[in-house]
């Protein structure tokens, strides 16, 4: 029994089979599996190594194809790549030459449909209010596969045309020969078949094409019906925005015609004649502007609140005070109460402020040899490899904690609130705010030496001022105190953590954040999220912060939920989105904030949630009416020139300047961090590690001095003298007993936690003079 023959090869198809490969001289021709796909001939030993080993492949896109003989045939791209190829028969020959030519001109083609791709596709996407995009775009797709289909037969005409006359002309040439009478006659019964062959392939052609025509009316008829339902529908649009608009200004009118005046319905209001002028403005403007709803989020949907919702906030303005001019108040209320008290420090606003430096050195573009950094850790533990200053910028962790201070208006604002739902609102955009100043610091800050302070004294500008301490070595901690005279508390405990992943760098921040308010003794507490850096190994840093954060009042039970969404390239919604939502302590919603944590935040007053329909993972969002979104936090502009001076921000560039009167540990100090913003990078390295080694040997010290302390004095001399001394004093030598200077730890009892606090005599101590008992850390 014969063989079956192979599949004969059709446009598209993949094509697989048994040929002969040229080896070497040695070897000769070798039996390989082919296949051809997508314009690529590939081939194998056996056919089991198609799932894991490929011996070559060659694009046909730009190779040439020439038949030797009855069975030899050459591929080659131009002398990079040759196959000298054999088949087991002409037949099977004549089916690979078909094949690969066919498989050659589609993949030519494609070739440069991408290379027009470029200028025929829209650079935009299609906006939400074109209808029947997506069905239009499917119609579209459905027809280039239909074009290219009938094109793939269009090519096996000009195939089948260009044998068929090559083998006429054969036939012709040796008809022309009569060599006898037999011979004429079975040339006379090949060319017969050869021309009903090219008939019949001709038909088949034909049919094709009426097919396609008929496809292509069709094709046009359906593309006019869509387009005719488009724009239907964008009349309707039209027309329903129109009816809602006059369906507006009849309910104004209504309104106006049968609702007293707010002066009337609010005396309070209108005897304030400073701020009743801004407060009704804004009043109306809510009554004739309604929210526009987000794009949603995974767990809650806002929609525009009722018309009737608006009007009865126009006579409570007790309870959103926050929302209609409480600025305004609260800032005359200030000017009144420093004119009328004559023990208000009116010195204060008579001295000079201090002008801060708003350039530090550019960074200089330093080459960094790798090589140079691997040849120094060999042979050396990983904890005591020297990092370069290239990777750093020029603050140290301490400093980069205090710019969480730059939004500091924030919980000034937060402060003068009446409601703690609505300073609960300036509480979260104050936790985002921190995040804003990192979305270009890629640059690693310092990591501060044990016992090393930074004092952050801007009370006289902007009435606070803050002090972070390194309290612990291992693992790695700083605690941080901030006071204000407008009557808020901030002091947070941080150490991190971090994964190192390939591709990217996961850092998680451990410990805690608190505020308390002197008025109202809220006390809120938070923690913040992960931040991770990508391409770490190749490409361009980039940083992205993602997770929860949950703010909670200890007092009233009042938590916000704030949600980090980590950047998707397949997402659609906005990079470094943020969004939150206020609860009372029953779980009843009364506002929802939106935004991203490097640009800007809104929050908008709840006014009724409902059940909604199920997410995309089954779970059912809520929906929430709500009123005008308000801008509650907008980031600051960079200063001019910021990209070559490591993208620090206005209150960035003063923190690494020189001041008097600091203490000795303060990181404006640091040698080798002055040094690197001076921008002499070699010296900054060696001073680096010459303070690492230092930290080192005193840390030895005091272990060595802890072991004395628990330990027998004759474990001690055996430690003193290299010998081998007793399990059990070996794990309090690793323990950090380092006491902090200006911190002590205790328990939290209002919120449960264990953290470094602030125990005063710093700024004493500066007004004396008095440090002596700050270590030489330097």
């Amino acid at each position: 029994m014969s063989e079956p023959k192979p599949p004969t090869p059709t446009p598209g198809d993949t094509y697989k089979g048994w040929l002969f490969k040229w080896t070497n001289y040695i070897k000769g021709y070798q039996r390989r599996w082919f296949v051809l796909s997508n314009g690529l001939l590939s081939y194998y030993r056996t056919q089991a190594e198609m799932g894991h080993t490929c011996r070559g492949t060659i694009n046909l896109a730009t190779a040439n194809i020439t038949v030797e003989d009855s069975c030899n045939f050459v591929i080659s791209n131009g002398g990079a790549q040759t196959y000298h190829l054999k088949a087991s028969s002409e037949v099977e020959r004549q089916r690979w030459i078909t094949a690969l030519e066919l498989a050659k001109a589609k993949a030519v083609r494609m070739q440069a449909e991408s290379d027009d791709s470029g200028d025929d596709c829209p650079t935009a996407p299609p906006s939400a209010g074109q209808g029947g995009g997506c069905r239009n775009s499917e119609i579209q797709s459905t027809l280039r596969t239909m074009g290219s289909k009938v094109e793939d037969l269009t090519t096996c005409n000009d195939l089948i045309v260009k044998h068929g006359s090559a083998l006429q002309r054969s036939l012709s040439e040796l008809e022309g020969i009569r060599v006898g009478g037999d011979m004429g006659e079975k040339i006379r019964q090949v060319t017969e078949r050869a021309t009903l062959f090219r008939i019949t392939s001709n038909a088949m052609i034909n049919a094709c094409r009426d097919f396609l025509s008929l496809a292509q009316n069709h094709s046009k008829r359906w593309q006019k019906a869509l387009t005719t339902e488009r724009d239907q529908r964008i009349r309707l649009e039209e027309t329903l925005e129109q009816l809602a608009k006059q369906h507006n200004h009849l309910e104004r009118a209504f309104r106006g015609a049968t609702v007293l005046p707010s002066s009337f319905s609010n005396p309070a209001l209108g005897n304030k004649g400073g701020v009743s002028g801004k407060g009704d403005a804004s009043d109306e403007d809510d009554d004739n502007e309604f929210f526009d709803a987000m794009e949603d989020p995974a767990e809650f949907i806002t929609v525009p609140a009722d018309p009737k919702y608006h009007r009865r906030s126009n006579s409570n303005l007790s309870g959103f005070s926050s929302e209609t001019g409480i600025d305004d108040q609260s800032v005359n209320f200030d000017e009144l109460s420093m004119a009328s008290n004559p023990e208000s420090p009116q010195t204060l606003e008579l001295e000079p402020v201090r002008q801060r430096r708003t350039h530090i050195p550019d960074k200089p573009n330093y080459y960094l040899n790798l090589w140079s950094i691997m040849k120094n850790c060999i042979g050396k533990e990983l904890s005591k490899i020297p990092m370069p200053v290239n990777f750093n910028e020029p603050l140290s962790m301490l400093q980069r904690l205090s710019e969480d201070l730059e939004y500091y208006e924030l919980l000034d604002k937060g402060a003068k609130c009446q409601s703690s739902l609505e300073q609960m609102c300036y509480v979260a955009a104050f936790t985002v705010s921190s995040y804003s100043t990192t979305v270009h610091r890629t640059g690693k800050p310092f990591n501060p030496l044990l016992g090393e302070t930074f004092e952050l004294d801007r009370l006289r500008e902007c009435g606070y001022r803050s002090l972070c301490e390194q309290v612990s070595h291992h693992p790695p901690a700083a605690a941080h105190h901030a006071l204000s005279e407008k009557g808020w508390t901030l002091r947070q405990e941080i150490s991190l953590a971090s994964k190192f992943r390939g591709k990217y760098l996961s850092i998680m921040p451990l410990g805690s954040i608190q505020c308390l308010f002197d008025k109202s003794n809220n006390h809120y507490s938070w923690k913040k999220v992960t931040t991770t850096v990508h391409n770490i190994i190749v490409g361009k840093l980039w940083i992205d912060q993602s997770g929860e954060i949950d703010v909670v009042n200890h007092k009233t039970g009042d938590r916000c939920h704030l949600k980090f969404a980590p950047y998707s390239y397949f997402s659609r919604d906005v990079p470094r989105k943020v969004t939150g939502v206020v609860t009372d302590k029953d779980g009843k919603a009364h506002y929802v904030l939106s935004g991203t944590w490097d640009e800007k935040m809104e929050f908008s007053r709840v006014m009724q949630s409902s059940k909604g329909e199920n997410g995309t993972e089954g779970k059912q969002r809520t929906v929430y009416q709500t009123l005008k979104a308000k801008e509650i936090w907008k980031k600051n502009p960079l200063p001019e020139g910021a990209e070559s001076m490591y993208f620090f921000s206005t209150l960035a560039l003063t923190l690494n300047e020189l001041e008097e009167g600091v203490a000795p540990t303060d990181s404006r100090r640091r040698p080798d961090q002055r040094l690197m913003e001076d921008g002499r990078w070699d010296e900054a390295n060696a001073e680096k590690q010459r303070l690492e080694e230092k930290q080192r040997t005193v840390r030895r010290e005091r272990e060595r001095e802890a072991v004395k302390a628990v330990c027998s004095p004759e474990e001690a001399d055996a430690q003193e003298t290299g010998t081998e001394a007793s399990e059990v004093s070996d794990e309090s030598a690793h323990q950090d007993n380092h006491q902090a200077l200006w911190f002590e730890k205790i328990d939290d009892p209002v919120s449960g936690e264990t953290l470094h606090i602030y125990k005063g005599g710093y700024w004493e101590a500066k007004e004396q003079g008095g440090w002596d008992i700050c270590p030489d850390i330097f």
